[in-house]
């Protein structure tokens, strides 16, 4: 009995070492396998980015570089599109402060404008006019009774001066005037001669411009009706009406003559001139 203890001690002994021994290496066999699987993922994965190996890949909806493929590409588009949206909200936001930038800078010009309309003067002091600037080249009789402030007429930046427009600012402008011709007629029997004398003559409008510069008017715009009317008729009506655009400059004035100064009708939606700034 004393000898077998020993032996079965070395027994026991050589059972733990064989058991750790198999551990060991049971677990240094699952630890290379372990990393040789790590490898071949991460090869993998790196292989479906890089294109390297993706001859060997199946186009496969199960497959794992399939899915990786997928999910690259999804958030390079989502980034793209991001930043293209970036880009399209800047370009509207530049073209919208543009946009606003000239709209306030053309409030923030001032107005340039003038529509002055006939006001009410006694016959015989229209009739006592005569043709302005003696011994100059101007047509007809300038009418210088306009109302620049009452009713419709306004006056912006403009001035009215003895009938005459005063442009303050230089620039392309519209310029406009119609009159109103009202003749009125006696009955066959009591027929005035001047009226008689009158009939069958053209009734014309002339719009001049008078420029510091240059001793005499220039005519920029005339126009013209026949006045003819039959004998039984109380009166007859004419309207002369012409417009056009023109380069002013600081300090020119305009005014408009009339070959019959007297016949002209001066209410406020029959008679007027202007003038505004267009650029």
């Amino acid at each position: 009995m004393t000898g077998s203890g020993p032996k079965l001690g070395v027994l026991l002994l050589v059972a733990v070492l064989l058991q750790t021994v198999v551990v060991t290496i049971t677990v240094l066999h699952f630890t290379t396998a372990l990393n040789s699987i790590k490898e071949t993922f991460a090869r993998s994965s790196v292989s479906c980015l890089t294109g390297t190996d993706l001859q060997s890949i199946t186009d496969v909806r199960g497959d794992l570089c399939w899915q990786v493929t997928q999910q690259v590409h999804l958030l390079i588009e989502k980034s793209l599109s991001q930043q293209r949206q970036r880009q399209r909200l800047r370009q509207n936001s530049s073209e919208v402060k543009d946009e606003v930038s000239q709209v306030l800078l053309s409030l923030s010009r001032p107005k340039v404008a003038a529509h002055v309309t006939g006001s009410y003067v006694p016959k015989l002091e229209r009739a006592g006019g005569a043709p302005v600037f003696a011994g100059r080249r101007v047509y007809g009789q300038k009418i210088s009774w306009w109302e620049g402030r009452k009713g419709l007429a306004f006056l912006q930046d403009v001035q009215l001066v003895d009938g005459e427009l005063v442009v303050s600012q230089p620039g392309l402008y519209y310029v406009y005037a119609q009159t109103y011709f009202r003749h009125s007629h006696l009955g066959e029997d009591g027929e005035d001669s001047e009226e008689v004398e009158d009939r069958g003559k053209p009734l014309l409008q002339y719009i001049y411009k008078k420029m510091s510069s240059y001793p005499a008017p220039i005519l920029l715009m005339k126009t013209s009706r026949t006045s003819c009317w039959s004998r039984g008729s109380q009166y007859s009506l004419h309207s002369a009406h012409q417009g056009g655009l023109f380069p002013l400059t600081t300090g020119d004035r305009l005014f408009v003559t009339v070959t019959n100064a007297s016949a002209v009708d001066m209410d406020e939606e029959t008679s007027f001139f202007g003038a505004f700034l267009i650029s």
